[in-house]
C-alpha cells in the first residue's frame, strides 16, 4: 500500500485512541479510551501514545519519501490577500508543513498549519474531504508533518484556508509541543534547544530571519564593490590576530598540537599581499574566555581588507 493512500484505520488501529488534543494513547491508559489535554497526563505517556502511532504508520508502508507542494502560505496570502469572506475557489494548491492547532466541530475540522512562510488554515469537512481524510485528520497530533492537497477559499469569517481534499502524514512528531499557553520560556532551555525555541516562538523565528537578510545584504553590499568572499583555516598552528584566550586541539595524525582561530586578520592580509586587492569573510571565532551579554565563545565574526585604500 502506498504511504499516500492510507486509510485512518491502516494508520491508527481501534485501539489507539482518538483526540484533537496533542496525544492519542493505547488503550488501557484511559476508560473512555480518549485523553484530553491535561495536566494529569504524562510526557511519558503522550510519548507512548505517539510512538504507537509511528510504530502502526511504519508497519503499514512508512512515510512518503518526498512531498511536493506548489504554494507555501505566504504565497497564498500573497496571491489572495483581497479575497472577500464566504469565497470558494477553483484554484487547486498543495501545501505542507507541522500541524500547530487542530480543533474539530462534529463532521467539520480545522487545523493551523505552519510552513517557513507562516501559517495557513486547513478546512476539513467530511462531505468534500471524504471518510478516508477526515478520518486521518482526527487522528493526527500537533506537531505532526502533514501534506495537504485541496482548493482556496476563505471562511465566513474571512479567514482565508485551503479546503482538503487529499491529506498525507509525512512525518510523527514523537514528542508534544511546549505547553500552548507559556510556550518555551525558561531561557536556559531556549538557548541549548534552539530548534524548539524556533518552532514555538514567533520573536526568535523573526531574528533568525532577520539575521539572514542582514548577511545576505552584506554579501551584496561586498560583491558590488568589488570584493571576494574566501575562506581561511580555523585550524592554526598558533592563534594569530588577537589577544584571547584559545582552545587547543590535538591533531592525531601529525601529532601536533593546534588551535581554533581567534581571529582570521592575517590569513585575510596575506591573500592581499598575494595579489587578491579585495578580500572579506564571514567565519567562525572561537575564543575560551568568559561569558556575559556581549561575549561568547563561539560567534560569528566579518572582517574585510582592501588594498590601495585607507577606511575613508
Amino acid at each position: 500500500m502506498s504511504p499516500s493512500t492510507f486509510s485512518a484505520t491502516d494508520l491508527f488501529p481501534t485501539e489507539v485512541s482518538s483526540s484533537t488534543s496533542p496525544v492519542g494513547l493505547p488503550s488501557g491508559h484511559e476508560r473512555s479510551g480518549r485523553v484530553s489535554e491535561n495536566r494529569e497526563t504524562t510526557e511519558a505517556e503522550l510519548i507512548a501514545g505517539r510512538r504507537h502511532k509511528h510504530g502502526a504508520v511504519l508497519a503499514s508502508g512508512g512515510y512518503p519519501a518526498r512531498f511536493e507542494r506548489t504554494h507555501l502560505s505566504s504565497d497564498l496570502h500573497q496571491e489572495f490577500a483581497d479575497l472577500a469572506p464566504g469565497i470558494e475557489t477553483e484554484v487547486r494548491v498543495t501545501v505542507a508543513g507541522r500541524l500547530m492547532l487542530h480543533r474539530s466541530f462534529g463532521k467539520l475540522q480545522f487545523g493551523t498549519l505552519r510552513d517557513m512562510g507562516g501559517t495557513i488554515q486547513l478546512f476539513v469537512e467530511r462531505r468534500t474531504a471524504g471518510e478516508e481524510a477526515a478520518g486521518l485528520f482526527s487522528e493526527l497530533d500537533l506537531g505532526d508533518w502533514v501534506g495537504a492537497t485541496g482548493t482556496v477559499m476563505t471562511t465566513k469569517k474571512g479567514e482565508l484556508s485551503v479546503r482538503v481534499e487529499e491529506l498525507t502524514l509525512l512525518q510523527k512528531s514523537l514528542r508534544p509541543l511546549p505547553d500552548k499557553w507559556h510556550g518555551l520560556s525558561d531561557v536556559e532551555q531556549r538557548r541549548r534547544r534552539r530548534y524548539l525555541d524556533l518552532m514555538v516562538n514567533e520573536e526568535a523565528r523573526a531574528v533568525a530571519r532577520t539575521r539572514i537578510r542582514v548577511v545576505s545584504a552584506l554579501r551584496r553590499q561586498f560583491e558590488q564593490r568589488g570584493f571576494v568572499e574566501v575562506e581561511t583555516p580555523v585550524l592554526l598552528h598558533q592563534p594569530t590576530g588577537a589577544n584571547a584566550r584559545p582552545f587547543q586541539t590535538h591533531h592525531n595524525a601529525l601529532d601536533i598540537d593546534m588551535f581554533l582561530r581567534i581571529a582570521t586578520e592575517l590569513h585575510l592580509k596575506r591573500l592581499v599581499v598575494g595579489g587578491m586587492e579585495k578580500v572579506y569573510e564571514i567565519g567562525r571565532i572561537f575564543r575560551n574566555e568568559g561569558i556575559d551579554a556581549t561575549h561568547y565563545p563561539e560567534f560569528t565574526m566579518l572582517e574585510a581588507y582592501q588594498a590601495l585604500a585607507d577606511y575613508r
